[in-house]
């Protein structure tokens, strides 16, 4: 199950970061033995710094199998500030609608192989299918990503291929390295959840999602009704009528999601209603 992370929620949540950075220093500064700075077994760098999302994968005992960061590419990130070499001379992506991943990966010591529940490939696709739901229905267009190309052939298999690439194929370090583009379409994340046979919802819910929480729950007084909540924040989003504004609203949802102040996630817009 997929739980998010971020700047609203991470003060209930320090154990399961710990975790994760405890399984990022386990993936990233042992198995692939790549240059991250690691201090008491866990790999933090300057962008955890920023208050990015993340978006966790943890099983039904809490532990961490899977993760990945969030930034908004409107301030510093990877591509922009590590890895611009890549971009050869050009200007970084800046767009509030376009936000950056990294440090995707998944604990292969806890994971099976094969292509159902428990599995390396089955944690992959549903970390996959998490993110993009929540960035689509965050109001994020696009998501912008370094990967090495195994990665690359990781998401071409799994139905998730970029549709465009930035810069040029440059050596960064030991592996060669890509900026690619994804877009958060239903058409994107139907395909992955039909490679995977993924058809449930991925995310814990509210009751799940507490199980991992080092907070207290919620009272119930300190909270307005659902339906006052689900009646503003609909109407928020039906009066939104650019798409910054929709962004926001859809941001606003997500927010007040997370904190536990609705039941329900906002709505994934139907295939339908794609243009």
């Amino acid at each position: 199950m997929i739980i998010i992370v971020d700047a609203l929620n991470r003060h209930e949540y320090s154990g399961l970061l710990d975790r994760m950075f405890q399984l990022r220093a386990q993936v990233f500064g042992g198995r692939l033995g790549w240059d991250v700075h690691v201090e008491n077994g866990r790999e933090v760098d300057q962008f955890d710094a920023l208050d990015p999302g993340y978006v966790i994968g943890v099983n039904e005992d809490g532990e961490v199998v899977s993760c990945v960061r969030a930034l908004q590419t409107t301030g510093p990130h990877m591509l922009a500030d590590v890895f611009s070499a890549i971009l050869g001379g050009e200007a970084p992506l800046r767009s509030p609608t376009v936000w950056e991943s990294t440090r995707f990966c998944v604990d292969t010591k806890r994971l099976g192989l094969g292509r159902g529940p428990g599995t390396i490939s089955g944690a992959t696709s549903e970390l996959m299918i998490g993110s993009l739901e929540w960035a689509m229905t965050s109001g994020i267009s696009d998501i912008v990503t370094v990967i090495d190309p195994i990665m690359n052939k990781v998401l071409k298999r799994s139905n998730n291929a970029p549709y465009d690439y930035l810069g040029e194929t440059t050596q960064m370090g030991k592996v060669p390295a890509m900026a690619a583009l994804l877009d958060c379409t239903p058409e994107r994340i139907a395909r992955v959840r039909e490679f995977s046979g993924i058809d449930h919802d991925v995310f814990a819910n509210e009751s799940q999602a507490r199980r991992f929480s080092d907070a207290a729950p919620v009272a119930k007084a300190e909270k307005a009704t659902d339906a006052q909540m689900q009646s503003y924040l609909e109407e928020q989003l039906a009066e939104a009528d650019t798409a910054r504004d929709r962004a926001a609203a859809l941001r606003t949802w997500n927010e007040l999601y997370a904190r536990g102040l609705v039941a329900s996630r906002p709505p994934i817009p139907a295939l339908s209603s794609v243009s």
